[in-house]
């Protein structure tokens, strides 16, 4: 009777550790594809802002370059620009955020299914690659924050403008604010490299999260 329990019970605990195995395994997965997405998406809008940027600065540099006719035109396409410039920062902000929501859960559980492997070599082998992934993860993340901060100053130029010249669409108005134009091409460089390098990085991430066969 005991032999009998015994094997019940062993049985039930063998169950238990496959259910639990294919839980940790199923919910990894689902993450995976999850975080795959987020950076997809993310790389998606921080293109879309790097090219929302050139085509402000075009506008402002067509401004300051005008040389007969009205300028309200131009001004007021370029307000429309710096109102497209700001919102797409705003959306590229909050789509790295929900990528770093992804992120933590992703490598958590993929930390739980590696710590769940028996194999000590494939347990070792499996904690390189998620080390070595999470590190170009790292990367995507700092370059982001780098390409925020660069930003900032670029953005606040932008607006400076624009106040600026908002009572002052004038020859005058538009020669007084040349100087922080060049202000702004020149932190336009520093955000334009921070961007391509995140966008650098995503692109490796996704590569590394990618189930295609290569």
């Amino acid at each position: 009777m005991k032999v009998k329990q015994t094997k019940t019970m062993t049985i039930k605990t063998i169950l238990t550790a496959l259910s639990l195995g294919l839980l940790l395994v199923g919910s990894a997965h689902a993450n995976q594809e999850l975080l795959a997405r987020s950076i997809k998406e993310a790389r998606v809008e921080t293109d879309r802002t790097a090219e929302q940027l050139k085509a402000t600065l075009n506008v402002l540099n067509a401004l300051t370059a005008q040389k007969e006719g009205d300028l309200r035109p131009t001004y007021n396409a370029f307000c429309k620009e710096v109102a497209n410039t700001t919102a797409a920062a705003g959306w590229t902000e909050t789509r790295i955020q929900w990528m770093a929501t992804d992120g933590r859960r992703y490598f958590q559980d993929w930390q739980t299914t590696v710590n769940s492997i028996a194999n000590e070599s494939l347990r070792k082998k499996a904690q390189k690659r998620l080390d070595d992934v999470r590190k170009s993860y790292d990367k995507v993340e700092a370059s982001m924050k780098m390409a925020g901060q660069k930003f900032k100053p670029f953005l606040s130029d932008l607006t400076d403008i624009e106040k600026a010249l908002a009572t002052d669409v004038t020859a005058g108005g538009v020669k007084a604010i040349k100087s922080t134009v060049k202000s702004a091409n020149w932190n336009h460089q520093y955000v334009d490299k921070a961007v391509q390098a995140a966008l650098k990085e995503m692109d490796k991430m996704a590569k590394a999260l990618s189930a295609e066969a290569k």
